[in-house]
């Protein structure tokens, strides 16, 4: 029996406490995320957006087993944005600018009541024109047969999940409807875990249930934390968890209407997402602060896109050879560039390096910031810098590539902890 067969299906209980505990812990994690950002400008607050959506497309689609190129997906959501992209495709196709056009709205519009219209708009971008002619989908309309999800091979078919039936959709999504819309009834995480849930069980679509339901719970925490920008992607962790996902649905579409697990389920994964974005957001402040600390300091444009690269991640060892590469020059050029940039004090060659020197972006030297008990710290595969400042303590997870260098000695963490967290005191 499926949840939806029973009576008044949609009084949907769970266990306050449980959720109640996990809710807290979201709450403190988006007041932190949202306490780093306030340090920087919207600009860069935009650029850490630019990110956190293009990990959202990305991966809502690949869920469904859909791969969309993640270049072509950063231009589009750049150019959107209006801030700048490092990389950019010279071409988007309408698979990605749908789906854009379908989170960007739902975020940046997260005051607008949500309306069959609008659903049925945002399911037109899914499949526009090109793709229908090689699916049997109905596009911008309920569906109008049966639904079943179902796997296995031919003859050995199980059955997961049965929708209403089709005759059933417009009304079930008109109770939906009201219910998202029904300003009574606070837009928290619990409710977009609720509005999740709830959409995929009438599954009103041929296609794209899956994608539009977490652009819902999306448009919901954009309405709880009241805000158009989003810094984190719920689907890329959703993503990581793909099979406890579907595992946590079946369960709780086949249950009584007690969905305590799969709100529990949602809040913890909401939680790991947050913190995930702590990298995204570590990074752009790590770039605000590099670019103000050496403002004035004249160089090519050349030079600000190669310093650009290394100051995203860039897991290579910044050589001249491989200075050459990013920028297409000669090696000579490069060679130039760098002894340009060192003499300036925005490079310096890393410790203990003699053959193929490696150069690093400088964050600055000791200037007295009393930045105290600074430490390593390793959980499980991931290690972070951790130190204490004007009596807070604060931790940023290190990339592969500053892990490795501090393991090789090119860097101390004293270095990273200017990297990590200069910007408290200068931004």
């Amino acid at each position: 029996m499926f949840i939806h067969q029973s009576d008044n299906w949609t009084d949907f209980v769970w266990d306050q406490e449980k959720v109640s505990a996990m809710l807290l812990q979201v709450t403190e994690a988006l007041g932190y995320m949202h306490g780093r950002l306030s340090t920087i400008g919207f600009d860069e607050q935009l650029k850490a957006m630019r990110e956190s959506v293009t990990a959202e497309v990305v991966s809502t689609s690949q869920i469904e087993g859909i791969t969309l190129n993640a270049r072509s997906v950063r231009s589009s959501v750049a150019r959107r944005l209006g801030v700048p992209a490092e990389d950019v495709a010279e071409s988007v196709s309408h698979d990605v600018e749908g789906i854009v056009s379908i989170e960007l709205d739902a975020t940046h519009n997260f005051r607008h009541s949500l309306s069959q219209e609008r659903l049925f708009g945002w399911h037109n971008e899914l499949f526009h024109v090109e793709r229908r002619r090689h699916y049997l989908v109905d596009v911008g309309q309920y569906r109008t047969h049966a639904m079943q999800v179902v796997s296995g091979n031919m003859g050995r078919e199980r059955v997961h999940y049965e929708a209403p039936d089709a005759a059933c959709v417009p009304q079930e999504m008109e109770r939906f409807l009201s219910w998202f819309n029904d300003n009574s009834i606070a837009a928290t995480p619990v409710k977009a875990a609720v509005a999740h849930f709830w959409f995929v069980c009438i599954h009103p679509f041929d296609d794209g249930n899956g994608r539009l339901a977490r652009a819902l719970s999306d448009m919901l925490l954009a309405r709880y934390e009241n805000n158009r920008l989003r810094y984190y992607s719920m689907s890329h962790q959703i993503l990581l968890d793909r099979d406890n996902y579907y595992r946590e649905l079946e369960r709780a579409q086949r249950g009584d209407g007690n969905i305590t697990d799969w709100i529990v389920w949602f809040l913890n994964t909401l939680l790991a997402a947050v913190h995930a974005s702590d990298s995204v957001i570590g990074n752009v402040l790590q770039k605000a602060y590099f670019w103000q600390l050496h403002a004035g300091k004249a160089c090519s444009e050349r030079q600000k896109q190669v310093l650009d690269i290394c100051l995203s991640g860039y897991d290579g060892r910044l050589t001249a050879k491989n200075w050459a590469k990013l920028a297409d020059v000669s090696p000579d050029t490069a060679g130039r560039d760098i002894a340009d940039l060192v003499q300036k004090g925005m490079l310096r060659a890393v410790q203990g390096a003699v053959r193929n020197v490696a150069y690093m972006p400088c964050f600055g030297q000791d200037d007295g910031i009393p930045f105290e008990n600074i430490h390593l710290v390793s959980e499980g595969k991931q290690s972070f810098v951790c130190m204490s400042y004007k009596g807070t303590d604060y931790r940023e997870r290190l990339t592969d590539g500053d892990l490795l260098s501090l393991n090789r000695n090119e860097r101390t963490l004293r270095d990273l902890a200017y990297k990590y967290f200069a910007y408290l005191v200068v931004l």
